[in-house]
């Protein structure tokens, strides 16, 4: 496990709108696999940037959907942010 910590989507999207990024980002997700497949680069930056477009439309990048002061850990490992002694077991705090 990498332990990397990982932004959720943000909760207050409408069903159906999350729904049709989800679709969208696993549509660019099966692109991305088939452009390097097919050793098409320029196939692969386009669908890498609509993954990245379907990520930020859900939350999951970008600004953030929060607005409670809380910072941002996106794409930070565990043990360099305030959680890190939260994972820990019992044991070993």
């Amino acid at each position: 496990m990498r332990e990397r910590l990982w932004r959720a989507a943000n909760p207050n999207l409408a069903a159906d709108v999350r729904d049709g990024l989800v679709r969208e980002l696993m549509d660019a997700r099966r692109a991305v696999g088939a452009a390097l497949r097919a050793g098409d680069a320029l196939a692969e930056r386009s669908a890498r940037q609509r993954v990245h477009a379907a990520k930020v439309s859900l939350g999951e990048r970008g600004p953030v959907w929060w607005d409670d002061g809380a910072p941002d850990y996106n794409r930070r490992m565990l043990r360099n942010t305030p959680y890190a002694d939260d994972a820990k077991p019992a044991a070993d705090r």
